[in-house]
This record gives structure tokens, sequence and C-alpha cells, in this order.
């Protein structure tokens, strides 16, 4: 059986003008509902539950409503906005001009939202019940964080510093990754709040909103393979390349019952990059046979440090 190795292509600097000429209005239009549908969930969580429980949850939008405890008159959504400022510079030459465009777009609908149209509906009074304020809090912030994800995109802030110590670690999923750069935040919530439960209730929030990101986006799956039976292999294994960096292996197969020759690429995805791979296949042969399996550990260029004793 002949292999194919086919390495990583280097990073292109491709302009958002460009990406959206390339993939058509369909995939701009689809950025955009991902973004108003994410959106309006994050913001019911953090306006409707959080603000009103005396806990900070982590991120940026957490300090935003620390900030906002002492001068209620600053919004949370343009405190959001003037924070992520100095922290995307900081992070956009790491994370490319597309990644960065989608990212302002999502901030920019997510502080309307937040600012303009859900205080205009009444909040659910969390100094009741801050427990079960913290709950649905954390399962609207991984719904709706996880339905920003998925296209590629991220409310700013700490998404920021967490996809870009994603792009340097990939084999860390973003949960665990938001779960430790968030507790930094939650943690402020105990002076300001003069409360630990301040700190108790963000945990679990933060914890819940977490798992739930990694469930929707992933499944219970640590990493994936990706195994696709197609003429065009190469075709698939060269744009997901290009999207997602990820290397594949193409090989030579032949059918049993027909005898006929195809090829078959093999992919070990990081755990975001199973939605991006299945997009491209489905784009460049939507008859091609796809197998995803779990991979327990993945070791190599791009995911784990092979052991050294």
């Amino acid at each position: 059986m002949k292999k194919q190795k086919v390495q990583i292509a280097p990073r292109t600097k491709q302009s958002v003008i460009g990406y959206y000429k390339k993939y058509g209005w369909k995939v701009a239009a689809k950025d955009v509902l991902h973004d108003v549908i994410g959106s309006i969930l994050y913001a019911a969580d953090i306006y409707t539950f959080a603000a009103t429980a005396d806990f900070a949850p982590g991120g940026i939008t957490g300090v935003a409503m620390i900030i906002n405890h002492f001068f209620p008159f600053l919004r949370i959504g343009l405190l959001s906005l003037l924070i992520n400022v100095p922290v995307a510079i900081i992070c956009y030459r790491l994370l490319g001009r597309v990644f960065f465009f989608k990212s302002v777009k999502s901030m920019l609908i997510s502080a309307f939202f937040l600012d303009i149209v859900f205080p205009l509906i009444p909040q659910y009074n969390g100094a009741e019940n801050p427990l079960l304020a913290a709950l649905f809090a954390g399962a609207l912030s991984g719904i709706g964080l996880a339905i920003i994800y998925m296209p590629g995109s991220s409310t700013g802030g700490t998404d920021f510093v967490i996809m870009s110590i994603r792009k340097l670690r990939p084999h860390l999923s973003i949960g665990t990754i938001s779960l430790v750069v968030d507790g930094v935040v939650i943690l402020l919530g105990w002076p300001v709040f003069g409360d630990i439960n301040a700190v108790l209730y963000g945990v679990l929030m933060t914890i819940v909103s977490t798992t739930i990101i990694d469930k929707l986006m992933y499944g219970t799956g640590t990493r994936r393979m990706l195994l696709v039976i197609s003429d065009k292999a190469k075709e698939i294994a060269d744009a997901i390349m290009e999207e997602t960096e990820r290397g594949a292996t193409l090989a030579d197969v032949r059918g049993a019952y027909t005898g006929n020759p195809h090829q078959m690429m093999m992919c070990v995805c990081s755990k975001v990059e199973v939605f991006t791979s299945r997009r491209i296949i489905n784009r460049i042969d939507p008859g091609a046979i796809v197998m995803l399996t779990t991979v327990d550990e993945a070791y190599g260029e791009g995911f784990l440090e092979p052991d050294t004793d």
C-alpha cells in the first residue's frame, strides 16, 4: 500500500474579503446568524441572571460587571468593548485577520443585545436564589458561546487569550483553558462583593458553562480521527490544511467488491477543528465516506509531547 504524507502548509495571511469571496454570502449569513442566536443567549446569561446575583463570572465580561458594580452608569457591554481593545491588539498577529474580524463582529452584536435589547426585558432576581441564577447563567453562557465558537469566532476578551493559548497548545480544549483563565477574574468577586459565596457561585457558573461548551462542540471524546474515502481526498486534505493548519495522511485503497481504486485521507483533529473539517468534506465531496472516531491520546507535533522516560 503506497502512502503519501501531506505536509502542513505555511500559515497564509488570508484577507477578510478574500475569505468571504471564497466561501460566499451564505457563509457570511450563517456567521451572523450564529452571532445573533449566541449573543441573545449570552446576554440573557449576563443581564437576566448573573448581574443581579452578586457574583462575577469569568472573562472580560466579569471584569466589566465588577466595574459596573461600583459605577452602575457604565454599561456592561460598552465596558467589555473598551477593555477588549488592547487585548485584541496584542493577540491580532497570532490569531489572524479573519478570526479578528469575526470576533469584533461578534463582540459588537453581543454588546448590542446586552446594552440595548435586554435592559428592556425584566430581570430575574438572582439575589433571592443565587444558586439557581448561577446554574441558569452557566447553561445559557455555555450554549451561547458554543454557538458563537462553532463558525470560528469569539466574544473577544479572554477568548482572544484562550484561542491564542489553544493555537500554541492545540491539544487543550477551549473549556479547560477557559476554566483556568476565568478563575483569576472569579477570585476578584470575593473582595468586591465581600462574600466567599461570590467565588463559589462564579466557579459553579464557569464549570457549567465550560462543560456545556465542550459537550456541544466536541462530544465526550478528547480528540477525533477522521477517515475519509473519496476520489477527492487530496483536495479535501489541502482544504483542511489551509483552514485548520492540520496535517493529513493520504493512502491508496481499493474497494473489495468493485476493485476500483480510491484514496483515503486520515486526519487527527483537535476538537474544535472537527466542525470545520466536516464542512470542508461536505462542500468538496458530499458523497465521501466519512468515519469519525475517538482518539484517547495523540502524540507528536500539534498534540501531546511524547514521553521521554
